[in-house]
């Protein structure tokens, strides 16, 4: 069983991997820690990962970078309209609204959603796993940003479904972080509690989590973030600068050539660095744009002048953060800085002035998710046997329930099922009392997030028949499962036979909604029944807390009933329907849709292997030609008659002009073809050789072969009595007309 997890960074992507000495960091095919998460469709092939960065440079327009910035967002967003205008490649708006990449591949234009191109990242990536761990990879642990709403985290598992892999859980990166922080520290202490604090500032964003530690486990105290603060934002700060300044000093837009574009943000992405550790820094690049070289410098100071506006904006995660988890300065115990941004001098500075204290580097910055989601998914994985501890993630959004009652002209009613900080995963019960279909809507409230839809999903629950012609007793079961996704998941009719016959019982009007929780006490007297059709009880049933994972199931047991008299209460058997339910998640990708998408990357990986076999083989037939040319005056040329050698010489050359004229494009079957027409020349030459080479050891072999047995039959020795005479005899003869 694969234990694997994955930071899909919006820059690079890190993989790592579970073993039984630990959590090892995978390399790439280039040896190195981070992939880069580029996809860049050539005439023929698509280049991921390492080799596609190495490509974007001379096809800007065809390479897609920053998918996590396009993933599970409305074309419309101001956020993503944002960001379209530093993108080299082409994106407009789908059918259903979201945004749709524009790409030419195999000699044509196509379009890629954005959960597609984050699917061929995730191959890229699963292939690199499973070249490391030498065995097929389908389990892992994907970490994801806290703020990704259910849309996005719905198009992550559909990512990966289409990559061939079963995600155990979708990891909050600063989740992930606090795990790898403590699981390894040995001095938590077992009643006071650590608090510590994480700052991420990743490549286009910013996340801020507060997390209490105590021995053995920790808990998610808040979380705070500010999705467009990141390293690339002062990337362009500095891309803007330089901007201005060679159109001023050399007469160039680089806005006008998408390559130049490209070329001056990797150069002031290393400039940022270098500023990083050095007071000042200069940029050189030469052949920018019109064939003319270009030369800046800047100084730190300029450079925090002119990312004054980006740094402004640091504080205010801070603030959220510390009020959410109702704590001063002075209670954080330790402040940890990750993320590649979070290099920048001047945040650091920031974070200092607000905590009081120096903030520290315990982890690697940029590896950090990648090893806590590892550990999450060793821990949920039953190979690994792995420290107990016990991680208690809240969900950054408060989630509600919203419904029509049964009555016409009613005001919708709502009901929050998950409050914002709410244990992740969770179920709960709710309890409606209704006579036709119910539709429920799935919601956010008071996120104070504009860029999240309001509305996530809604479910029809219906339709079902009471057997007694009154209204139904709904029970519905709402899951906010361990990836952070809300869904209903079933519903069910109860109805209740009395076996023994009593008093006159007080019971609720038969035109009422009603709702009750799964936790109401089995007393009515203390329940929380609600007529939801009085003005007070939506705010009621507002504050009222639904049952948890492992509450016990008050249908399932003998209720009392309160009566006018005191009598023994009456014995029931509840007779349980299940009702359908049908879901309508707005703008998920739909199971058709998923099963083509599927099929489409398997095509396209699958084209993708044909090509790099046919490169191989042309490789196989190119290196057998210069290998076989310096062997023929070398170690061949005793095997080889001057004729001989003089027509494979000509013949290799015929070959190696084929190779870089018309043979440079050709399939795989042509390119095995020529090898095997050179190798019916070459190989009786190498056979020569070989016989030679081997000859000397095997008459070495022979020779000492017969010295033995000349030696036991010309021997005295009483070992050797049982061998007849005139056998040695014919040892001896034999032996001596050989040598």
């Amino acid at each position: 069983m694969s234990v694997v997890g994955f930071d899909l960074g919006n820059e690079s992507c890190i993989v790592a991997v579970a073993r039984q000495r630990g959590i090892d960091v995978v390399l790439n095919e280039e040896s190195k820690r981070e992939t880069p998460a580029i996809v860049c469709f050539g005439d023929k092939q698509r280049f991921i990962g390492t080799a596609g960065a190495a490509s974007s440079t001379m096809n800007p327009k065809n390479s897609i970078s920053q998918i996590k910035r396009l993933l599970g967002r409305k074309f419309s967003d101001p956020e993503l309209q944002n960001d379209l205008a530093s993108f080299p490649f082409r994106v407009t708006e789908g059918p259903d609204g979201f945004p749709l990449v524009h790409v030419r591949f195999l000699g044509e234009e196509r379009t890629f959603t954005p959960t597609q191109l984050l699917a061929m990242v995730l191959s890229n990536l699963k292939g690199i796993a499973e070249g490391n761990l030498k065995a097929a990879v389908v389990d892992c642990c994907i970490g994801i940003p806290v703020y990704f709403s259910d849309l996005q985290r719905r198009a992550v598992l559909d990512a990966a479904t289409i990559a061939g892999l079963r995600p155990l859980r979708l990891f909050h990166e600063t989740t992930a972080t606090a795990l790898a922080y403590g699981i390894y520290k040995t001095d938590l202490p077992e009643h006071d509690q650590l608090n510590v604090a994480f700052v991420d500032v990743g490549h286009a964003s910013m996340q801020v989590s507060i997390v209490g530690y105590k021995k053995g486990q920790l808990k998610m105290l808040s979380h705070a973030y500010d999705r467009s603060l990141g390293g690339r934002d002062f990337d362009e700060a500095l891309f803007k600068h330089f901007a201005a300044k060679f159109k001023e000093e050399y007469k160039i837009d680089v806005y006008q050539n998408a390559r130049a574009c490209l070329r001056l943000r990797v150069a002031c992405e290393k400039l940022k660095k270098m500023l990083s550790a050095n007071p000042e820094a200069p940029l050189n690049i030469e052949c920018l744009m019109d064939e003319k070289d270009v030369r800046g410098f800047i100084k730190r100071e300029e450079f925090e002048q002119i990312s004054a506006p980006v740094l402004e904006r640091v504080k205010g995660p801070l603030e959220k953060a510390l009020a959410e988890a109702g704590l001063t300065t002075d209670s954080v115990h330790f402040v940890e800085v990750v993320g590649s941004g979070s290099r920048v001098p001047a945040i650091i500075k920031i974070i200092t002035e607000f905590f009081g204290k120096e903030p520290r580097r315990t982890m690697n910055a940029s590896e950090c998710v990648a090893r806590g989601c590892a550990l999450q998914c060793a821990i949920l994985s039953p190979t690994f046997k792995v420290r107990e501890f016990q991680v208690n993630d809240g969900f950054p959004f408060s989630i509600a329930l919203s419904w029509k009652p049964d009555s016409q002209n009613s005001e919708p009613q709502h009901t929050v099922v998950f409050p914002k900080g709410n244990a992740i995963p969770s179920v709960k019960a709710l309890t409606f009392y209704r006579s036709s279909t119910l539709e429920v809507d799935v919601l956010y409230i008071d996120t104070g997030d504009s860029q999240i839809p309001q509305k996530i999903s809604t479910y029809t629950i219906g339709p079902f028949q009471p057997s007694k012609g009154e209204k139904a007793k709904l029970k519905v079961k709402v899951r906010l499962n361990i990836h952070g996704i809300v869904t209903v998941d079933s519903a069910m009719m109860l109805e209740e036979d009395v076996e023994v016959p009593v008093s006159s019982v007080n019971e609720a009007p038969k035109d009422a909604t009603k709702m009750d929780t799964d936790d109401a006490p089995s007393d009515p007297s203390s329940g929380t029944d609600v007529n939801m059709q009085e003005p007070k009880s939506a705010d009621t049933t507002e504050g009222a807390t639904a049952a948890e994972n492992g509450a016990q199931d008050p249908e399932e047991k003998s209720v009392p009933m309160e009566t006018d008299a005191k009598v023994e209460p009456s014995k029931k058997k509840v007779k349980k329907t299940a009702v359908p339910v049908h879901e309508l998640v707005y703008g998920a990708l739909p199971a058709a849709e998923l099963e083509k998408a599927v099929e489409k990357e398997y095509e396209m990986a699958l084209q993708d292997r044909v090509m790099e076999e046919t490169k191989e083989k042309k490789n196989a037939v190119e290196a057998y030609v210069y290998d076989m040319r310096n062997k023929l005056y070398d170690k061949y040329n005793d095997f080889v008659t001057p004729e001989e050698k003089e027509g494979l010489i000509a013949r290799l050359q015929v070959v190696e002009d084929w190779l870089y004229e018309d043979g440079e494009d050709e399939t795989k079957g042509v390119y095995i073809a020529k090898l095997e027409e050179l190798k019916k020349i070459g190989d009786p030459i190498e056979a020569r050789c070989k016989e030679w080479t081997d000859r000397g050891s095997a008459v070495d072999q022979l020779v000492y072969c017969i010295n033995s047995f000349r030696e036991a039959a010309l021997s005295n020795d009483q070992k050797f009595e049982h061998i007849e005479i005139s056998e040695k005899q014919k040892v001896s003869r034999w032996s001596c007309s050989i040598s």
